[in-house]
């Protein structure tokens, strides 16, 4: 049987046995395998030290006799059993950061198409309308970035070139950040007024959902330029629409709704000032070979200490 078993799920459409390669080179003296069926996958759970994958079920776990590491494959895990991996004591990592430099390259993307009026050209080309038209700087913008984890600090990074002035807001603001100033989630109305562009990069928490509801829409600048690459809950979706409605926001660029998919006779479809990507910033050729480095850092950690314990991503169960 093997050290660590891949389950069959592949990520973005990517083939999971470019994963299962990555793994190998990394890590060449552990036995690494696909379950490619749920009945190997039954098989091969009972034996194995790490189970990699998207998700795993707590039937699955409760066989899991000698697993040691859930590596998942998704940088959220609301999604989990969570209470079964405790009871088991077996550890929990995420894809943390695997995300990071694509991610913040999708909410920069979408700033910079609205700043330059990038949607009205591609209307104007589309009606062979040949008319100039007004756009805006980016340079020199206000911009506020919710969730300074590995995503928000990596959209902050790239942002500093063009000499925008950098808000965060985080659940420890306390902590501090790369931006100049820090807000807490509390404070999110102070964080957002007068701010042109503002991105979600924040979990999902009770505290979180629906932190961008009608009142925060309210406050925030018309010309605000709203692109959420958390999860849909964070924003109240009817609160959204109604801000379009209104003209109460320029515009919205969204790779996660509420709910999702969203269904072919919703209304966020059919604004001119809304792009729609159906969770697919986190789209990279090399979100393999970073989730694999992860993977195999913590292997070997566990290998050199003998603890499953202190690994990179790793979330207190």
């Amino acid at each position: 049987m093997a050290d660590i078993v891949v389950m069959r799920y592949d990520v973005h459409g990517m083939p999971v046995d470019q994963y299962v390669t990555a793994l190998r080179e990394r890590l060449p003296e552990w036995d690494i395998a696909v379950a490619e069926t749920p009945e190997t996958e039954r098989e091969m759970i009972a034996d194995a030290t790490v189970l990699t994958g998207n998700d795993v079920s707590p039937e699955l776990v409760d066989t899991a006799d000698s697993l040691k590491l859930f590596a998942g494959t998704y940088a959220g895990y609301d999604h989990l059993p969570l209470s079964e991996l405790a009871d088991r004591d077996i550890a929990l990592t995420t894809a943390s950061g695997v995300h990071g430099p694509n991610v913040a390259e999708n909410v920069v993307g979408s700033w910079l198409a609205f700043a330059r009026g990038f949607f009205t050209a591609r209307r104007h080309q589309r009606d062979h309308v040949w008319q100039s038209f007004h756009t805006d700087d980016f340079a020199g913008s206000r911009v506020c970035v919710v969730g300074l984890g590995e995503i928000g600090e990596a959209i902050v990074d790239r942002v500093q070139g063009f000499g925008v002035e950098t808000v965060g807001v985080r659940y420890s603001p306390e902590k501090g950040g790369p931006t100049d100033e820090v807000y807490g989630f509390g404070e999110i109305h102070e964080a957002v007024t007068d701010t042109e562009y503002i991105g979600l990069a924040c979990p999902l928490t009770d505290e979180t959902r629906h932190l961008i509801d009608e009142e925060v829409f309210q406050t925030m600048h018309p010309e605000a330029v709203l692109t959420n690459v958390a999860r849909g809950p964070v924003v109240d979706t009817d609160a959204l629409v109604s801000a379009l409605q209104r003209n109460h926001i320029d515009g919205a660029a969204l790779d996660v709704t509420d709910p999702e998919p969203l269904p072919g006779d919703h209304p966020l479809w059919d604004f001119e000032n809304v792009l729609i990507t159906p969770h697919n910033a986190g789209h990279t050729p090399s979100y393999y070979e970073r989730l694999a480095d992860i993977v195999a850092e913590n292997v070997q950690r566990a290998e050199r200490t003998g603890e499953w314990d202190e690994l990179r991503n790793q979330i207190e169960l």
